[in-house]
This record gives structure tokens, C-alpha cells and sequence, in this order.
């Protein structure tokens, strides 16, 4: 039976595929980030954790908005890393899990999620940012990767809501796949920014450790607040928040927090959570 083993919420800067990928781990302006992902990463080797369920969402480059869907399942053997711009990154395909990704779009439909699927589209920095900072790839990756896109760029946005009900889902759907799957689930996106217009480079620290505290404690009055409300509290590009909800509700109650790494030096803080649920 497939087990969910924890969960992490982690940013996507796209500028931490760019730093990796130029080999700036030592670099002072950047271990702070790149230390901080080390325990997360030996926590999935020590937990053999062999798939991850990754909510994140695309930007621009598997979809478009003449037809940007509110959830997508992908479903495929292998994904390949998109080109953003900066060139093809040197990374393996992102494999797939395409016993569970089916099991998880149909558990979803029949549970009255009216999701959409995709094939043969790439993922950007949404999913691969993170990614190779968790997992070795030298020899290929560890393990595979179930993407769900959520969509927090063209509106009506889904709201923190509906995507806290869509991480329960995917729990009933994870729980009651017949494969032996150790999972652990992944939200993605900033906490607070704004990258456009006049609040450009906006940061709310207080708000970042609120919402953080939250998301453990209190998760169900993340739920109540708005687009507007995040926005508003983390700046425009801050409700990719709602994405960590997904997470969260994919989780039991009660977590534990297992590690934390908050740092600041750029647009977002990029951070990176580690929980597992309570006995």
C-alpha cells in the first residue's frame, strides 16, 4: 500500500536552478540556501522516500492562457525540464510514476475534482527548481515525480479553499492506491513577493513567519482568507501560497516541524519546510 510519509513546502525561484546549475553552492551569497535543503534531502534517503506528489504551477511554458486549466494531473514515463530562455538545464528527464498518476486522476475525477491531464509537456522551474536539491541525479533520479499544476496566474484563480480540499483528495487517492509507494508530498511556490508594478520587491517577513506558524497550527483559517488577502499580506505574486494549502491538506491535523530554513536575499525568501504527521 502506497504511505505518505511527510510533506515540504519549498520556493521555486527560478534563480536557484541558475545558481545550481553554475555551481555556486559554496558561494556566500548562496549556501545559506543551499545548506538549508541538506537535512531535507538526507531526511528522504533515510525515510526512502521513492515518489513525490508535487504541487506547483507552470509558467507559461507547458501551458498558455488560451487554455490554462485550474488543476492538471501529468501523466507520463518522463518529463523533460523546460527551456525558460537560459538554455536546456543539465538535468536527467523527471521520471514519472504512470501507475499512480493515472490512479490519482481518476480517484480525482470520481471524486468530483473536474481536473485535466497532460502528456508530453515539460516542466519548468515550478517543479524543477527544487528538485534536483532534494534528490541526487547524478546517475538519474531516485525516484518519481507525480506533477499536479495549479493554476495562480490567470483568473478565476482555484482558492485556498478548493486547493486545501484538493490536497485531501489526493490523500484519499495516494491512501488507497494498491502499490507500495513511500510519498511524500510537495508544495512549491514563493512566500511573500511581488516581481511587477508598484509594490516591485515587496517583502512581508512577519507575514512569512505568520503564515508559516499557520500552516502547521491553524491551517483551516488559511482556508477562509482570499486571493485579495494574500495578495494583499505577501504582495500579488504571494498567492502562490495556496499551493502550500494543497500540501498541507493532504496531511493529518496535527505535524510536527522537522526543519526550517527561511532566507532572504533576494525578491522572496526561499525557504524550505520539512513535517511529519504526529503519531
Amino acid at each position: 500500500m502506497a504511505q505518505i510519509i511527510g510533506c515540504i513546502g519549498t520556493s521555486h525561484v527560478p534563480t536557484i536552478g541558475v545558481a545550481y546549475d553554475k555551481g555556486k553552492q559554496e558561494d556566500p551569497a548562496w549556501k545559506p540556501l543551499f545548506d538549508g535543503y541538506k537535512p531535507v534531502a538526507q531526511w528522504l534517503k533515510e525515510q526512502e522516500v521513492d515518489t513525490l506528489v508535487v504541487f506547483y504551477n507552470d509558467h507559461a511554458s507547458a501551458f498558455f492562457f488560451d487554455l490554462y486549466p485550474t488543476f492538471s494531473v501529468g501523466i507520463g514515463e518522463q518529463f523533460e525540464v523546460a527551456d525558460e530562455g537560459a538554455g536546456k538545464r543539465p538535468l536527467p528527464p523527471i521520471r514519472g510514476d504512470l501507475d499512480l498518476q493515472m490512479h490519482i486522476a481518476e480517484s480525482l475525477v470520481n471524486d468530483e475534482f473536474d481536473i485535466a491531464t497532460f502528456q508530453d509537456r515539460p516542466l519548468d522551474h515550478g517543479c524543477a527548481s527544487p528538485l534536483p536539491l532534494l534528490w541526487p541525479h547524478a546517475q538519474g533520479w531516485p525516484g518519481r515525480v507525480v506533477p499536479i499544476a495549479i493554476n495562480v496566474l490567470q483568473f478565476p484563480l482555484p482558492t485556498a479553499a478548493r486547493c486545501w480540499k484538493l490536497g485531501q483528495a489526493v490523500r484519499r487517492a495516494v491512501e488507497s492506491f494498491s502499490g507500495a509507494r513511500r510519498v511524500a508530498i510537495v508544495g512549491t511556490g514563493g512566500l511573500s513577493h511581488q516581481v511587477h508594478g508598484e509594490r516591485t520587491g515587496f517583502n512581508n517577513e512577519e507575514w512569512d513567519h505568520q503564515f508559516l506558524d499557520m500552516l502547521q497550527h491553524d491551517p483551516e483559517a488559511l482556508t477562509k482568507m482570499t486571493h485579495a488577502d494574500y495578495m494583499r499580506l505577501g504582495g500579488a505574486e504571494s498567492v502562490e501560497q495556496i499551493m502550500w494549502l494543497a500540501m498541507r491538506g493532504a496531511m493529518k491535523p496535527k505535524i510536527e516541524l522537522l526543519h526550517l530554513n527561511y532566507y532572504l536575499a533576494t525578491t522572496t525568501a526561499m525557504t524550505v519546510a520539512l513535517y511529519e504527521e504526529r503519531a
